[in-house]
């Protein structure tokens, strides 16, 4: 595990969760286990502990305890997964939205724009959707749409012309061929950032990463018992924009629900401020810098 993933904001979201020793807690990005093991060292002989994971290699890092279950499939599913083990109520739930260290540092996963790897960017490796597809296939119109909601990229259409230009001569296959194709668009102070938001753009799109945490939170609300924790860490715009909404309203459109008085219903409460890495955090794991942390508590 300790060379998988550093949980960011480790403590801070363990004292969000506020743990009930006798509860039953899910973490749903289990990947190196770090916010698991410390859920279980807070947790009585009774306490359980459900975690999920898409990614195969997590189960690498499994945890020898009995009151400890790892789920291998996407949290999106959480509702189907909870209702087949027979929990109708948790304590509360984690989520550490985004990408591992562990994914990151695999150039045959072809996160990273560090290193030359395949464009895979598959959370879920048995997934058929992958950035060579999306990069390769997807009609022009389809690729600026992504590259300005998932990248949030003001030059998405000279990039996406660039890109439509090169595959129809010959494919692009991997993520220094994507580089190369764009570096001379972008100035040199600002490539990395760029080809980051690029990636990150792809990446959403393969994976369906905002419809998952879409789906996740709404069933939340359903599972999470009254007085239990809700504890989000995202990582850019798009993730923290739909947890705040979904703490603050219920849903992401802005419009809360309405009973038959038309009074409004909000199934959680914020608790605290955002909540960023120490500067502590920041020297010790550089790739902590854009974490934020949300905790919520049902009402």
């Amino acid at each position: 595990m300790k060379n998988y993933h550093n949980p960011v904001l480790l403590n801070e979201s363990i004292k969000g969760l506020n743990i009930n020793p006798l509860g039953i807690y899910v973490d749903v990005t289990f990947g190196g286990g770090g916010h698991s093991r410390a859920i279980l060292n807070k947790l009585s002989s009774k306490g359980k502990l459900i975690a999920f994971d898409q990614d195969a290699s997590a189960s690498t890092n499994l945890i020898d305890d009995s009151r400890f279950k790892l789920i291998p499939t996407n949290f999106s599913n959480l509702k189907k997964q909870l209702d087949f083990h027979e929990i109708d109520q948790i304590s509360g739930l984690i989520a550490d939205f985004g990408i591992s260290s562990h994914q990151l540092d695999k150039k045959e996963r072809g996160f990273s724009i560090r290193l030359d790897g395949p464009l895979d960017m598959r959370m879920n490796k048995k997934n058929k959707l992958n950035a060579k597809e999306v990069v390769n296939s997807y009609n022009e119109t389809k690729l600026v749409s992504i590259f300005k909601n998932y990248g949030e990229l003001n030059r998405a259409r000279v990039y996406t012309k660039k890109i439509a230009q090169s595959r129809r001569k010959e494919k692009i296959t991997s993520t220094k061929d994507l580089q190369n194709l764009l570096k001379p668009l972008i100035p040199k102070q600002k490539f990395n950032k760029e080809m980051a938001k690029i990636f990150q753009a792809i990446r959403i799109e393969v994976n369906k990463e905002l419809d998952a945490i879409k789906t996740l939170l709404l069933q939340t609300s359903d599972f999470i018992s009254k007085g239990g924790r809700l504890v989000c860490i995202s990582y850019h715009s798009l993730e923290d924009r739909l947890v705040k909404n979904f703490i603050r309203d219920g849903n992401f459109d802005g419009n809360p629900k309405v009973d038959f008085y038309g009074n409004k219903f909000f199934p959680f409460k914020k608790i605290g401020d955002l909540i960023t890495p120490s500067k502590r955090e920041l020297i010790n794991n550089k790739r902590s810098r854009s974490a934020k942390l949300r905790i919520a508590e049902k009402i």
